[in-house]
C-alpha cells in the first residue's frame, strides 16, 4: 500500500447514509471531515442517502472515508460499490463487513477460531415460534440479552431479566431485524479495543473501561449524556489489558478485517474470562466516542488518527499491495 498523498488526492467523507444510526453517522462524519480539513486534506462531506453513490466517480474522488454505521454502510454494500468504481476506502473489505455486521456469523468465526463469544440462541423469522421462544429462557438462563443481529449502536438491545420481558424484548429487536439474537449475559466489566492495521501488521490501542449508570450502555447515555464514564488508561491489571489486546487482534484477523475497528468484549466477573461480543468495522467517530479517546491515550490526536485511517484506504482486488 502507497504512502497517502495529502496534495493530488480529492478525499469524500461517507456520512449519514439510510441505516438506523444515520444520526450518529453525520456526528461522526462531521468530525472527521473537519480533522481531515485541518491537517490540508481537500476533503468534501458526502451523504450517499442524498446523492447517488455514482457520483463519487464522476465528481472525481480518489479515497473515500466511510464514516457510514450500520447497514448500506458497514455491511459490505457500500465497500461493494466503491470496489466497481476503483475508489480506495477507509476500513474493511465486502467479505468482512458483511461478516461482522451479522452478529450470528461473526459468533460462527469466532467459535471455530476457538475465541471466546457468549453461547446464543439465533432465530430466523420462521423458527420464532412460540415453543422455541419459550426454550430461550432455558438454553441460555437468566439474565439474557435480546438483540437484532444486523445493527450496532445498541439499538433495539434489551436485557431480560425475567421471563415476563422476553416478548416485548423481541417484539423490540424484530421491528429491526427479521432475525433474532439472544445471547447469554455476562456479568462483569465492559470494555472495548481499537484495532489498527492488516494482518502481521495489525496492533491493538489501549482498552478502554466503559462504566454506564445501572449498566445501561444504551444508545442515549452513549451519545448523547455525561452518564457513562469512561476509563483510558483502563485501569486493568497490566496482563489482563494484554490478553484483551491480544484476543481483539486475534478476533480482527479471525474476520479479515483491514485498516481498522473496533472490539467489544465482556470480562466476567466471577473468573476475569474475556468474551467477545462484536466487531465494528466502521467505529463512531463522535465526541462521545472510544476509538478516538484510545489513541490520544497511545499519543495520537484526532487529526493524526483520521489521517493514520485515510492512509490505509485500500481496494479488496489490491489490499495489501500498491492501493493508492
Amino acid at each position: 500500500m502507497s504512502t497517502f498523498n495529502v496534495g493530488s488526492s480529492k478525499v469524500a467523507v461517507l456520512m449519514g447514509g439510510r441505516s438506523a444510526e444515520r444520526e450518529i453517522s453525520l456526528l461522526s462524519g462531521q468530525g472527521v471531515l473537519k480533522a481531515l480539513q485541518s491537517v490540508g486534506v481537500n476533503a468534501l462531506g458526502f451523504d450517499p442517502a442524498q446523492q447517488l453513490i455514482t457520483q463519487l466517480k464522476e465528481q472525481k474522488f480518489t479515497h473515500v472515508f466511510i464514516a457510514l454505521h450500520g447497514r448500506h454502510g458497514e455491511d459490505g454494500t457500500v465497500q461493494g460499490a466503491l470496489e466497481l468504481m476503483g475508489i480506495p476506502y477507509t476500513g474493511s473489505g465486502v467479505m468482512a463487513s458483511a461478516i461482522a455486521i451479522d452478529k450470528q456469523m461473526t459468533k460462527r468465526i469466532w467459535r471455530a477460531e476457538h475465541l471466546s463469544t457468549p453461547s446464543s440462541v439465533w432465530l430466523a423469522p420462521h423458527q420464532q415460534t412460540a415453543e422455541n421462544i419459550n426454550a430461550i429462557t432455558q438454553q441460555l438462563g437468566l439474565p439474557l440479552m435480546v438483540k437484532p443481529p444486523h445493527e450496532g449502536s445498541s439499538i433495539g438491545i434489551s436485557k431480560v431479566t425475567e421471563q415476563a420481558q422476553l416478548l416485548p424484548a423481541i417484539a423490540l429487536a424484530t421491528t429491526y431485524d427479521a432475525d433474532l439474537l439472544c445471547e447469554m449475559f455476562i456479568e462483569g466489566d465492559e470494555v472495548t479495543c481499537p484495532v489498527l492495521g492488516q494482518g502481521e501488521d495489525a496492533v491493538a490501542l489501549p482498552v478502554v473501561k466503559i462504566v454506564a449508570p445501572l449498566g445501561a450502555y444504551d444508545y442515549q447515555n452513549k451519545y448523547f449524556t455525561d452518564a457513562v464514564s469512561y476509563h483510558c488508561p483502563s485501569g486493568l491489571p497490566a496482563e489482563e489489558e494484554k490478553n484483551i489486546q491480544a484476543l481483539s487482534v486475534a478476533a480482527y484477523k479471525a474476520l479479515g478485517c483491514r485498516g481498522w475497528a473496533r472490539a467489544d468484549v465482556m470480562i466476567r466477573a466471577s473468573d476475569r474470562q474475556p468474551f467477545l461480543l462484536e466487531m465494528n468495522t466502521s467505529p463512531g467517530m463522535t465526541s462521545h466516542s472510544l476509538v478516538p479517546m484510545s489513541a490520544l491515550a497511545a499519543g495520537i490526536s484526532y487529526p493524526q488518527l483520521c489521517l493514520k485511517i485515510l492512509s490505509t484506504a485500500a481496494l479488496d482486488s489490491v489490499a495489501g499491495v500498491d492501493a493508492v
